[in-house]
């Protein structure tokens, strides 16, 4: 296990420092397919699931790193005991950093490593491992850059419904996203998806917490990513996630996400299709 003071890997969005032993040693990547591909699981607090998703992880993946952030529940001594008999890469963050930091962790590890692909996934249960492979399937067919998952494809094999504050935020600022940027997304929030590491080098990411994806989307577009999208199965079993502070109010939540993406839309205007910038909020960036 490496212990993380600042980040991993290469010059990734603010300039992350790779200050973690061992990644030198790091194998060879295996190659599925023909892609070199990384499944990267960030962790916070999941010591009820960490080892049944690893565990189903391994049936589908080659090569498997874990970013725990700064886990107190016990998760942290479940990744100890697990990572060697499994052949897991684990990284410990010494102090939580956030969902958005895990992220940009982990496009820096698969540059810094020789990935051609990360696929990112969850470690809650509700995204499928044995998804991993349709994943990789559409990365071989060479047409994105981001595969993203959506849970609202297809929800005829849904299992559970989300709360509905968070379902009508998704909507919400999903359909905001895709009416500035020219997309067509049904799930702007999913964290399964598939990034093609070469890709992500460009993007100016610097949003560390639950609103990474409003920034990464506009950096997505403002860079002529390609972008696909696939359905995944919809899986809600609990409720009882936390957001961390006052984002657990749906509101307050929901004007945290549409600030944060209003100032990555003013930040690359210039570079983003006509009206992207219509109507943005006050002083967004403040």
């Amino acid at each position: 296990m490496s212990h993380l003071t600042g980040g991993i890997g290469a010059v990734v969005g603010r300039g992350i420092v790779c200050e973690a032993d061992g990644l030198a040693e790091w194998p060879t990547p295996r190659e599925e397919g023909f892609l070199r591909s990384l499944v990267v699981i960030p962790v916070f607090n999941e010591v009820s699931t960490v080892e049944r998703v690893l565990r189903r992880v391994r049936g589908f993946a080659g090569d498997v790193a874990v970013i725990d952030d700064a886990s107190t529940d016990g998760t942290s001594e479940v990744l100890s005991r697990l990572s060697p008999r499994l052949g897991i890469r684990v990284f410990v963050r010494a102090q939580n950093a956030g969902y958005g930091r895990a992220m940009q962790d982990a496009f820096a590890l698969g540059a810094r490593c020789g990935y051609d692909w990360v696929i990112t996934m969850d470690c809650d249960e509700q995204h499928e491992p044995d998804w991993i492979p349709r994943f990789l399937c559409e990365a071989r067919g060479g047409q994105f850059d981001v595969i993203s998952g959506s849970r609202y494809l297809n929800v005829e094999d849904a299992e559970g419904s989300p709360p509905e504050d968070r379902r009508s935020i998704n909507l919400r600022i999903t359909t905001e996203i895709n009416d500035r940027l020219g997309l067509s997304l049904t799930d702007g929030f999913c964290g399964f998806k598939a990034y093609r590491v070469s890709a992500m080098q460009g993007l100016e990411l610097s949003e560390d917490g639950y609103a990474f994806p409003m920034q990464f989307w506009v950096e997505a577009v403002a860079a002529g990513l390609r972008i696909g999208e696939i359905p995944v199965r919809l899986i809600y079993t609990s409720a009882n996630r936390s957001f961390g502070g006052g984002l657990d109010n749906p509101e307050v939540r929901y004007g945290h996400y549409r600030r944060v993406l209003h100032c990555a839309l003013k930040r690359r205007a210039d570079r983003l299709p006509e009206g992207a910038v219509d109507g943005l909020l006050c002083s967004p960036c403040s």
